[in-house]
């Protein structure tokens, strides 16, 4: 079927073998790997992201979650390490897919990594700059609020936001080698503060602290208990998104049937450790309860303060008062990395769909000495600058997390295809216990999405239903593999007109069920999602009726 038609993995070997001015540089070895994934993996979202969903959700059980998050992870690094080494070519998930599973999934999968990357960078910035300013306020300086945050926060434009995206986009520009040289610096500042944090905080833990271990559910689903626990581990979900970014950059390394597995499975190893025993610390040496309402760095913020001693009047005085400061530098090393390796995977999705025809070819031009592809990154810096200049200051934490999960379950599914249908085809590295760890990182991570709020499948469902008009309207018309095939009209009209009718009714009923949810209290996402279904609807309708593109 023409929508369903699949790169030949010849193809791909002889793209992951070029060594023309027209592909990217090979220059990643196992080390600089591993040090991209921990890159992309810590950042702030340890730091802000584990005390919310304590205080909220888990309570002293967030560990459990971070386990139970970690478990979806790996189930998924597994599967991935073993495409990484068997398709070593820019694309993540999206090459992969097309493989496995034909075109039409496989753009779906390309579109989901765009909100993951692209978004995702934009968002952090925003937060970068933030904790800039609070960085700079302890030495006195002061920048102007108006200059420091959005329109819509009250300010004009957020320049400390885009001069991390231009900056980190510049390098990336310059060279993949160097851009893995800061990362891996970064990363040792982060890594070093997280071990600090843990060290100096275990002789503070106080074990009250963790009775109940699993506070009882609140009444609420979601809100401690057993519900409250897998809530948490999809919410904490988003501090380990990162280590699937290595696989974007397996065109850029060194010997990636090797190295690749190594970089994924070491990444992910480190930081689900370093995970656990942060948690563990964190809700020791302070109560959970004490977290609620806080945000940014704060939650730490009261851990650091609770290690220390407790004077004759009965105020606590920190012993290590600097570490807040150690935590500021960490966060702001954190972002930038998270940066870096967001809008380095964007730009290598991009490459990979520009070079099958389903994205204009500008995105897929490489660079002539850098052998980077410098028109992506510079366009990606553009759109993702303005974005983080003027949109509102929130971090979409819960979207990112549900397009990551997304993808690892077409990763999971893509093995259990390749298994059936190219079992003699060569593999650096095989997934073990197939089909059972493939299956269970579907079901892992599928539940982890069941427990995300509505009003995240609302936005998946949309940003899904742009990428359906975008690949009608183009992909279909350029695709290097499918356009020239004389079913790809019909199909177009049929699957993805039915396609898209299906989503566009998802989309409706997901908004009156979260409208019923929240008591009326989401008029604007509520009428946005109508009409935009509504609207849906009759293109799709229309589309369907059509025998041409």
């Amino acid at each position: 079927m023409s929508l369903f038609i699949k790169k030949p993995l010849a193809g791909l070997l002889a793209e992951a073998s070029d060594k023309s001015e027209h592909s990217l540089k090979r220059t990643l070895g196992p080390v600089a790997l591993v040090g991209l994934g921990i890159g992309a993996i810590i950042g702030a979202g340890l730091f802000s992201i584990t005390g919310m969903a304590a205080a909220n959700n888990a309570g002293p059980a967030i560990t459990i979650s971070f386990i139970v998050a970690g478990l979806g992870c790996g189930f998924a690094g597994l599967c991935y390490a073993e495409f990484a080494s068997m398709i070593p070519v820019a694309g993540s998930a999206y090459t992969y897919s097309y493989a496995t599973m034909g075109e039409f999934i496989a753009w779906i999968i390309g579109w989901d990594l765009v909100l993951e990357y692209a978004v995702g960078a934009a968002t952090v910035s925003i937060s970068w700059s933030r904790y800039l300013v609070k960085f700079l306020e302890g030495f006195g300086v002061h920048l102007p609020s108006s200059l420091a945050t959005g329109p819509w926060d009250g300010g004009i434009i957020n320049l400390p936001a885009v001069f991390i995206v231009i900056l980190v986009s510049l390098l990336l520009i310059k060279g993949t080698q160097e851009s893995a040289r800061v990362n891996a610096f970064i990363v040792i500042i982060k890594v070093v503060v997280v071990f600090i944090f843990i060290i100096l905080g275990w002789r503070y833990i106080n074990y009250s602290n963790y009775d109940p271990y699993i506070p009882s559910n609140a009444g609420t689903f979601g809100e401690f208990g057993f519900s409250g626990i897998i809530r948490a581990a999809a919410i904490v979900f988003f501090a380990y998104i990162g280590f699937d970014a290595v696989s974007t950059a397996a065109q850029e390394a060194k010997n990636p049937k090797k190295d690749m597995p190594i970089g994924i499975l070491g990444s992910l190893a480190i930081c689900t450790i370093l995970y656990i025993l942060f948690a563990h610390v964190m809700t020791g040496v302070a109560s959970y309860t004490i977290f609620k309402g806080k945000d940014g760095i704060a939650p730490v913020a009261v851990a650091i303060e609770h290690m220390g001693k407790v004077d004759a009047s009965g105020v606590m005085h920190a012993d290590y008062p600097w570490l807040n400061r150690a935590i500021i530098v960490a966060i702001l090393g954190g972002y930038t990395s998270v940066i870096l390796v967001m809008l380095m995977g964007q730009s290598r999705v991009f490459f990979s769909m520009s070079k099958d025809g389903l994205l204009p070819k500008i995105f897929s031009d490489v660079h002539p000495k850098f052998r980077t592809p410098f028109k992506s990154n510079f366009l990606f810096m553009i759109f993702v600058s303005i974005f983080a200049a003027f949109v509102p200051a929130r971090v979409v934490g819960e979207m990112t997390s549900i397009g990551t999960l997304f993808a690892f379950i077409l990763v999971c599914i893509g093995v259990l295809v390749m298994r059936k249908n190219m079992p003699d085809a060569p593999r650096g590295f095989k997934t073990p216990l197939v089909p059972w760890v493939p299956i269970l990182g579907v079901f892992t991570c599928l539940f982890m999405m069941v427990f995300l709020p509505l009003d995240t499948w609302i936005r998946l469902i949309v940003w899904m239903l742009i990428g359906f008009d975008v690949y009608l309207w183009y992909g279909i018309r350029h695709s290097v593999l499918s356009s020239g095939l004389k079913d790809t009209p019909a199909q177009a009209n049929k699957i993805g007109g039915w396609g898209g009718l299906a989503l566009a009714v998802l989309l409706a009923l997901v908004a009156f069920a979260h409208h019923h949810q929240t008591e009326g209290q989401d008029l604007g996402i509520y009428y946005f999602s109508l009409i935009f279904a509504v609207a849906h609807l009759i293109v799709f309708s229309l589309r369907v009726a059509r025998k041409s593109i």
